[in-house]
Formats: C-alpha cells, structure tokens, sequence
C-alpha cells in the first residue's frame, strides 16, 4: 500500500485499451457462461462506437444507460465515452416518471435500457413518453447486438479519431444524486478524475491484477460502476458482474468463478455468514478482500468474516457520489478501527472537520466534514446556485456529514446529512420521496423518516395527512409508492395522523416524529 498517488490512463476508455495492450489475452469479464479477453472487450468497445456515431453521436452528448449489470452496459458505456459523450447511469429500480425526469433534465440522445429484468419491461416504461432531447431507445438484451451492425467495426476510422481526440478533462459521466430539495442533482465527473481517485482507491484496498472481482453493487451506482469494472480495467482484474444479489447465487459464483474480491453492504455478508452457520460447507478459499460501508459493521462481524469466509483484508469507507471515494481503512487495521471508522484520506485528499462557521476543529471534535481533492465534482448539472453551495471558492465540498477525525486522521462518521438515511445502502432522503408520495391523489402531506430495520439497516415510515374527504389505508399507499418510486424509497410502513410536528416557522420537526416512532 502506498500514500501517494498512482499514474494511471488518463481516460476510462484509455484504461480499457491499455488493459488491451498490456493483457490481451487475460480474461476481462465473465457474464453468466460466456467470457471475453481484454483485447475482445476493446475491440466490442470500439465497435459500438462506431454503431453510436452511424447513429448520430457526439462528442459533449449524453447517453442513458438503464439495465443490470452486464457486458452490454459495460459496452454501452464504454462506446459512448470513445466518442466523447458522456453516460447518465440511472437505477435499475426507477418508475417511469423518475427516468423521464432524469433522461430529459440530462438531455440524453439515447437511451440503452433492459427489456427483461425483474419481470420490467424499462424500455416499455418509458417508451411513449415525451423527452425532448431522444432520438432512440435501444434494447440493451434483445436488440444490442442488431445496434453494434449498423456501424462500421471496431477499425472505423471515426472510432480511432474519436479516441485521439478524448482527454481526462471531457466529462465522463453525470450521476442524480437525491438532494435535500427533492430534486436530484446530477454531479457531473471528467474521466481523469475517474481514473485517477479509483485507481488509488484499488491499490489501498489491494485490488490487484488478474484478480476475479464479483460486482454486486449495482453498475449505476459509484460503487459498482467506479469502484468497480472500471477500477478492473485500471487494475487488469476479471469483471464478474451480479445482475442481483441472491445468496444461492452468489455463493455458486464465488465456487465457480474463485472470486477473490467482492464489495458490497454488509447485508452480503450477513447473508453468506447466515448459510454457514446453518451448518453448510461452502469452498470460500479464494476469498482474499471485502470492501463494506454504508452501514456499520461490529467487530464481531469483521473477526467471523476473517474466520468463516476467509477473508485476509477487510476494509470500510466512506464516499459519496460528489467525489467518488474520499477515505478508506488499511490494510492489517484491527477489527476496532475497520468497525467504527471509515478509515483515511486516499492521496491526494484533504479532509477537515469544521465548526458551524467553518472553523477547523481539533482532533476527536464533533463537526462537519468538510472536502478537498482532485476528484471533486465539476458541479451540478444546469445548476449553479447548487454548486456554490455545496462547493466553496476554495474548492472544498461540504458534505454536510457530521463526524470527528482522530489524531491518525481516521475518519469517524457520527451522524448523516441531515434527514438522509440507508436503506440496503441507498442513499434515501426524504424531501424526495415525499414529493413522489404527494403525487397520491389522496394525500395532502406527507413527512417520512427512517426507522431501524435488522435486514436493511433501516426502512422508510410515511406519516401522512389524507386530503379532506379521501379515504386510504396503509397497505394502499404502500402499494402505490411501490408503483411510482424506486422500491428502496417506497415507505415499509405508514402511520395516518391529523398533524405533524412543526417549529414556529411551520417546518416539521423529524426529530419528534422518530421519537413517535421509537414509542411504537
């Protein structure tokens, strides 16, 4: 391990050929029975490139990609990013009026979307809406490799011209993150910032090439997207996508494949320690490395993951969509310091906890965590006052968590930004999703908070005011928010009440409403 930043491509497609060059002939991605080297996965790059500029493409536009992770999203991506454009990932688990939302505020040319995941259709959903900006929706399952024909292959002159012309400052993606508004932000990242931070965040937590990297943290998410298959091409290791978590599943793959690394929430890892101690014997010998966050982990758990599934290295983190990774444990810390920190800066980060005006704080102080590093965002799409906001002239991001760094620099998160909490380690906030529920005809208001909850960390609790003379039950709004939002954001529970709490300036008190909660 080491403290100082690596020299990596300077492009997530230049990651993708130099991977090429260095290791053609090394398994680069396993989907399901088939499997590609890293010289055919360029050359399938290269070859939807050139299918996305017979079409139309290019440079500075934007394609959204809408599927589970698989080969076709990985080329997807990787051919728009040749050409210039930049991918919009958006979340498997999204309802019609959430993708429109983000396909038009993105502006996006061309959507690549499944036709066959959990029993949704997302192409059908979306197919008779109006977005401005579309000129087509592609099947990213049935009719991909019909797209990739029209083009000219992977020696298309325009696809080498494209790649000559790409450079680490042309932005590589714009990812919705909810906001406290109700309106997510779309933080928008350059390649170099990709490659760079993932690059040094795969060394930290000992990613190392020729590696089989199962992904289960979902593709339109950082973790699985970033910290994943592209952080496999920068390292040389096999990509061995999870289109979903499923326990069986996942444990034939780790036997079958010899995985070695596999990150996730620890809900994965709760589970696999579930089917050995129900008494089965499973061969995790090849396991080596977790990557966990987004919900604590006890010691306990960390030492029986060191004991039963094998695991030489265990670390945690902390990250956020507005500047990718940010910190992470070592490897050798102790079960202590993996359980209640999120671990150290990675190079070329500055982190610091201030006061409510900003001051820095000394060491085990309470405060903010406040931001500084390359991988910043560039801001917010179409969105300068939220940029300012979030980000100062200084440059550093203020994250609005609240924590204490210790005098090694570990980084403790005490408390979340304000009102946000976890759901199987989704970002939920509830500006966003009471918005999405008094779409209901038969609400007046709605206020939700999150509430423990052993398998999920916690769920969403709706208490909802009903307009006059409308008649509901909870199993009905349930039912509707599972229709018209991501199921994470859909409430588990709802409470029907005549008031909320509120201070005199009419806004409501969350924190009475989790003391309700609490009582019940």
């Amino acid at each position: 391990m080491t403290d100082v930043m690596g020299n990596w491509p300077e492009t997530i497609p230049g990651a993708a050929q130099e991977a090429a060059q260095k290791w053609p002939n090394q398994l680069a991605l396993i989907d399901g029975e088939r499997s590609w080297t890293f010289a055919e996965l360029w050359r399938d790059a290269r070859a939807t490139a050139s299918a996305l500029i017979e079409s139309g493409l290019k440079p500075g536009d934007r394609v959204s990609v809408w599927g589970p992770n698989c080969r076709n999203w990985i080329l997807a991506s990787l051919g728009t990013q040749i050409v210039g454009a930049a991918i919009v990932p958006l979340n498997t688990r999204f309802k019609a009026m959430e993708a429109v939302d983000l396909i038009t505020r993105s502006h996006s040319k061309f959507v690549f979307a499944s036709t066959v995941f959990r029993g949704v259709d997302h192409r059908a959903m979306i197919a008779d809406k109006s977005t401005p900006d579309l000129q087509e929706i592609v099947s990213m399952d049935a009719e991909f490799d019909a797209f990739v024909a029209r083009g000219k292959g992977a020696d298309d002159p325009r696809v080498a011209s494209a790649m000559a012309a790409l450079n680490g400052d042309d932005i590589s993606d714009i990812i919705f993150t909810s906001g406290t508004t109700g309106a997510p932000k779309g933080a928008i990242t350059t390649h170099r910032q990709v490659t760079q931070i993932f690059g040094d965040w795969a060394t930290r937590v000992d990613l190392r090439q020729g590696d089989n990297y199962l992904i289960v943290n979902p593709f339109f998410h950082t973790f699985g997207y970033k910290a994943g298959w592209v952080g496999c091409l920068v390292r040389g290791c096999t990509i061995v996508p999870m289109p979903m978590f499923d326990v069986q599943e996942c444990i034939r793959m780790i036997e079958h494949h010899k995985i070695n690394f596999i990150p996730g929430p620890p809900t994965i890892y709760q589970s696999l320690l579930a089917e050995i101690g129900a008494g089965k014997t499973f061969d995790f010998s090849s396991l080596r490395v977790a990557v966990t966050g987004a919900a604590p982990v006890p010691p306990a758990m960390v030492e029986r993951m060191r004991k039963e599934l094998g695991m030489q290295n265990i670390v945690n983190g902390y990250g956020m969509t507005e500047c990718g990774a940010i910190c992470m444990t070592c490897q050798g810390d102790d079960a202590e310091t993996i359980a209640y920190t999120c671990g150290k800066a990675l190079p070329g980060v500055e982190m610091k906890i201030v006061d409510d005006d900003g001051n820095d704080l000394p060491a085990n102080t309470t405060g903010e965590v406040w931001v500084r590093s390359h991988a910043v965002t560039k801001g917010y799409l179409d969105d300068p006052e939220g940029t300012a906001k979030a980000i100062d002239p200084q440059g550093w991001l203020h994250t609005g968590d609240v924590g204490a760094m210790d005098e090694r620099g570990y980084l403790k998160i005490t408390d979340r930004k304000k009102d946000m909490y976890i759901s199987g380690g989704f970002n939920c906030y509830p500006a966003e999703i009471e918005k999405l529920l008094q779409a209901n005809p038969a609400i007046e208001v709605a206020a939700v908070i999150g509430v423990p909850d052993e398998r999920m960390g916690e769920v969403g609790k709706a208490y909802v005011i009903l307009r006059p003379g409308a008649q509901a039950d909870e199993a009905g709004i349930i039912a509707w928010a599972r229709e018209n939002m991501a199921n994470y954001k859909a409430p588990k529970s709802v409470a029907f009440v005549a008031d909320l709490p509120r201070n005199a300036g009419g806004k409501v008190l969350r924190d009475e409403l989790r003391a309700m909660a609490a009582k019940h």
